[in-house]
């Protein structure tokens, strides 16, 4: 079994949650939404597919960059982006 870390690519704030606790996630689909310090929006994604493990923040949670936002237990499937 592996587990993949989604981490926080800046300062900032966070908007929105588009997924819960022991949810299934793709890759490429949209996750987070965090507000920078500059203000611009930030989509956070993911390269990894599988079962939400746990969300270490919730919506309203200041972030820094590398900040665990969630852990992932990835799946081992072979996709289309492989």
């Amino acid at each position: 079994m592996y587990y993949g870390v989604v981490l926080s690519p800046c300062y900032g704030k966070i908007k929105k949650i588009s997924i819960k606790n022991d949810s299934r996630i793709y890759e490429w689909e949209t996750l987070f939404m965090i507000i920078s310090e500059s203000g611009t929006l930030e989509t956070v994604q993911t390269s990894m597919s599988g079962e939400v493990e746990s969300l270490e923040v919730q919506e309203g949670d200041y972030v820094i960059p590398g900040m665990v936002l969630a852990y992932i237990k990835e799946d081992l499937f072979i996709t289309g982006s492989d």
